[in-house]
């Protein structure tokens, strides 16, 4: 199946759409505790089975769709090259092959090219801004101590 290219701007109409079904959609996944559930496409009149987390990645694409922001799916590989993963941590590929020399992210090589796991890195960009949270609160304790802060 053709994964649909879809980067277009979403119009009012849909966006307003996109607003009342996330709610619905919201709603109902709460009431959810299996992995699996069904719908029914009514103009059809048939029930499909389907993943709760397929539900999920539609709330998701509600939400952004709500807010006019256009939306693509795109298939991510397990196993990334030294660029997809600086790319997805949002440095250079330079400092990303430092981290990985320094061991901070796991790798593999095949020839002599490096490849990353794709939990790694996410677990390393989740590390990484749980740090930067911390030293944010240091600061922001730091000021409020100074008295920079307006109370």
């Amino acid at each position: 199946m053709k994964l649909p290219d879809r980067t277009a701007k979403p119009g009012i109409q849909e966006q307003e759409m996109a607003t009342s079904t996330l709610k619905q959609l919201t709603r109902l996944l709460k009431k959810l505790d299996s992995e699996t559930t069904q719908i029914e496409l009514l103009e059809l009149g048939e029930k499909i089975e389907l993943p709760v987390q397929a539900l999920r990645i539609l709330a998701t694409y509600l939400e952004y769709t709500s807010k006019g922001k256009p939306v693509a799916l795109i298939p991510v590989p397990t196993e990334l090259t030294t660029q997809a993963a600086a790319d997805l941590i949002g440095c250079s590929r330079p400092h990303l092959i430092k981290l990985l020399d320094k061991e901070e992210i796991p790798f593999t090589k095949v020839g002599k090219h490096r490849r990353v796991k794709l939990e790694d890195v996410v677990e390393y960009k989740k590390k990484l801004k749980a740090r930067q949270k911390k030293y944010l609160s240091k600061i922001m304790s730091a000021d409020e101590a100074d008295g920079l802060y307006d109370s």
